[in-house]
């Protein structure tokens, strides 16, 4: 049934684009990329998905553990955004820095198996997973944003989300099969994980192509130093990098509220990766639609509506003895969350940003982001072994409508007017 949705989803999502954008607004690149995505969302949620019960119900962590290991999941992208973005601008190799990344992250499948039962052993095979999905991350918005006109920017990162959304809401599903299949069965999700991340390595090195030289003519990057000095400097990418940066310190990753709800609701640890199916189908229903509504309205006031819609979920997942209603509620706000973020600040940069500092300019703000995460889902951890679950999220939701306020000061209206860089 799922499988179905997903795929009704995508069409719609195809029919959107036709609709208030032209189909050529959203470019073949745009495509492939989203179904590389596609194949390697499958595989990273077959696994990403597992690793909370298997590691807190299973091996015993505490929370504070857990948090290490997730905060390396959210994290451990950091370093190698920051180089892929300065090399994409050094370079203009997207494709190539794109396909080492998602190489480096299909590997890493198989050294799950040799981990085994060792947390500190999966920890370090998780940390250079994350850090290849950052070397491949800056690289592929990039090329998004280089094949899409300015106009319609969020709707072509909602298009890539959509198809990203459907791996990450199948992923879980072929994972439950496989263990349901064959309980404790985890080195065969593995070895499945990184025949599916296989597939998508062969997409985006068949039909994806570098932009172009054309869109970049008269573009050129200065040196290293001084293109992250002038992004820096950058007034208006300043004020987004704080604002997103203070958001993320406020963000509780979602493993930890599907961990709650668990916990909260009792139902059976088995059925967990399904919290994860919930999020990713509805970030495929609203990814589009979000996109094209950025678009329209402004994507400073779409951005600050999606941290509201995870203020909502915390206040949800605060509740006691909550049902599976509020379950169904929590994986809904946390699916429009982001739709209304996750592309959307992509696109809110790329319209300050020329396209020869372009890669640089990503990668500082998600670099910013991903080290925060790391101190939030560490802080998070920590304070629910010390205060307890619903104290924890009662922390987070006041610092996150705190950043909420500050965002909508800092970042002024119509910052992400931009230049067509289309070829």
């Amino acid at each position: 049934m799922y499988q179905i949705e997903a795929w009704a989803g995508l069409r719609k999502a195809r029919r959107d684009a036709k609709g208030t954008t032209s189909w050529s607004s959203v470019h073949r690149n745009v495509w492939a990329l989203g179904f590389t995505s596609f194949f390697t969302d499958v595989s990273s949620e077959m696994v990403s998905t597992v690793l909370p019960i298997y590691l807190v119900l299973y091996l015993g962590l505490t929370p504070f553990h857990y948090g290490l290991v997730d905060g390396l999941q959210h994290g451990g992208t950091a370093l190698l955004r920051l180089f892929g973005g300065v090399a994409v601008d050094r370079t203009r190799r997207c494709k190539e820095l794109a396909i080492a990344g998602y190489s480096v992250s299909a590997f890493s499948r198989l050294g799950l198996l040799a981990a085994g039962a060792s947390w500190p052993l999966v920890a370090t095979v998780v940390a250079v997973d994350r850090a290849a999905k950052g070397l491949r991350t800056v690289p592929r918005d990039v090329l998004i944003s280089l094949s899409s006109g300015s106009s319609a920017l969020a709707t072509s990162f909602g298009v890539h989300r959509a198809l990203d959304s459907a791996g990450a809401m199948l992923g879980p599903l072929v994972a439950l099969g496989i263990l349901a299949a064959l309980p404790e069965a985890f080195d065969v999700v593995f070895v499945s994980s990184f025949s599916v991340a296989v597939c998508g390595m062969g997409v985006i090195w068949l039909f994806v192509r570098n932009v172009d030289p054309a869109v970049l003519t008269g573009a050129v990057s200065p040196p290293i130093p001084a293109g992250l000095r002038s992004v820096l400097h950058d007034t208006g990418l300043s004020r987004v990098m704080v604002a997103a940066t203070l958001l993320s310190a406020a963000t509780v990753s979602d493993a930890f509220l599907y961990l709650v709800l668990q916990r909260e609701v009792g139902f059976n640890a088995g059925l967990f990766p399904l919290l994860y199916v919930g999020t990713a189908g509805s970030y495929l229903l609203c990814a589009v639609p979000a996109g094209r509504l950025a678009d329209r309205i402004g994507r400073r006031t779409a951005f600050l509506g999606g941290y509201l819609f995870l203020a909502a979920a915390y206040v949800v997942a605060m509740q006691s003895e909550p049902g599976v209603g509020a379950v169904a509620l929590c994986l809904l706000l946390l699916g429009g969350h982001y739709a209304l973020t996750d592309g959307v600040l992509m696109a809110l940069t790329s319209g300050l940003l020329p396209p020869a500092r372009r890669g640089t300019g990503f990668a500082v703000v998600t670099t910013a982001t991903s080290v925060t995460r790391v101190v939030a889902s560490v802080g998070f951890g920590a304070l629910w072994t010390q205060l307890g679950a619903r104290v924890a999220l009662a922390w987070f939701l006041t610092g996150l409508l705190v950043a909420i306020v500050i965002t909508r000061l800092v970042v002024r209206p119509g910052v992400e007017r931009g230049t067509d860089t289309r070829g």
